[in-house]
């Protein structure tokens, strides 16, 4: 469903984006305002018109930071894509990384055949690899770790 806020944004209401909130509230235990609304937005400026100064005018600098972080380039091609997401992330704050741990959770969660858990366990454990050691990711991690591990059989 697409509906217009007061401001003249334009939302797509999704179960998708709510789970990684869900999930980085709920399951992972962070309650960071910027965390949540991060994962909230995460995809606006991959899926919409949205840019990174629309997402900074209606919503802070810091959240369009974490938004920019966990977009990737479209212009480049996909192994330079990747490999740049991945440093990046990397060098995002926390709530970046979070929310993408979030973002494979829910994925892992939502496979419904092999090919695509396979697909979403190799996205985690890319993920995993650039968390950080922050105390805030701590929870994520360890709980994307015990899922990949029920998930692999």
């Amino acid at each position: 469903m697409i509906s217009t806020m007061p401001s003249g944004w334009r939302s797509i209401r999704c179960r998708g984006v709510r789970d990684r909130a869900l999930t980085v509230r709920d399951i992972f235990g962070v309650d960071d305002p910027i965390a949540l609304a991060a994962a909230l937005l995460h995809d606006l400026i991959e899926d919409t018109a949205a840019d990174y100064d629309a997402i900074k005018e209606e919503f802070g600098g810091k959240i369009a930071d974490v938004v920019a972080a966990l977009t990737k380039d479209r212009r480049m091609i996909d192994a330079a894509r990747e490999a740049a997401y991945d440093q990046q992330l990397a060098q995002a704050p926390w709530q970046a990384r979070l929310v993408k741990l979030a973002d494979v959770y829910d994925n892992i969660s939502d496979s419904v055949d092999d090919k695509m858990r396979a697909k979403a366990i190799q996205k985690a454990v890319r993920a995993l690899r650039i968390a950080g050691n922050e105390p805030q990711v701590k929870v994520a991690t360890r709980e994307v770790q015990l899922l990949i591990g029920s998930r692999k059989s």
